[in-house]
């Protein structure tokens, strides 16, 4: 009986810290405080990645910035496909996908010639669809999740990404920093 009971004991305390590990994963984004919109288009945007932090910049004035999220390996250079990181460098948006897996997403120009020519050198692929998205269309729109979890993407909250989707356009230039 004693065993049983330790058994039974065992399991609703793995159980309660299952659903803490999900709240901890899923739960609702908290609340950002209003803005006024940003008008008209930015010019750049900053990543650091070390910060975890997006700058977004209107005539080199910072309008926003947000939290972010990385790859699951986020330390250091992008140098292949599946290493989990966030390319570095300056980029420029090339597309934008509204059908997207994620919550809108917008393309980066990676893997740039160099990239390409290392790869090709090494006998591997640099790895690519390198996107500023926002969360898993399946985790719904009040979830982000926790801590870097993106194979190489940046990840912010998907009313982030909607004001950020409004906010860019093709050519804007992205500058992603250790």
């Amino acid at each position: 009986m004693k065993r049983l009971a330790r058994v039974f004991s065992a399991l609703v305390m793995l159980a309660l810290l299952g659903l803490g590990a999900a709240w901890f994963y899923f739960a609702p984004a908290p609340p950002t405080p209003a803005q006024p919109p940003i008008l008209g288009t930015v010019d750049r945007i900053i990543v650091e990645k070390s910060a975890r932090r997006m700058v977004l910049l209107q005539a080199g004035e910072k309008v926003r910035e947000y939290r972010i999220a990385l790859g699951f390996s986020p330390q250091g250079d992008k140098v292949r496909q599946g290493d989990g990181r966030t390319p570095e460098g300056v980029f420029r948006i090339d597309r934008r996908n509204d059908r997207s897996a994620y919550h809108l997403s917008l393309g980066l120009d990676y893997p740039q010639p160099e990239d390409r020519a290392r790869a090709q050198a090494g006998g591997y692929d640099p790895g690519g669809d390198i996107m500023i998205h926002g969360q898993p269309n399946a985790v719904g729109d009040e979830v982000v999740l926790r801590g870097d979890w993106t194979a190489g993407c940046i990840a912010v909250s998907n009313a982030e990404m909607r004001e950020i989707w409004a906010a860019t356009d093709a050519e804007t230039v992205v500058e992603v920093r250790p």
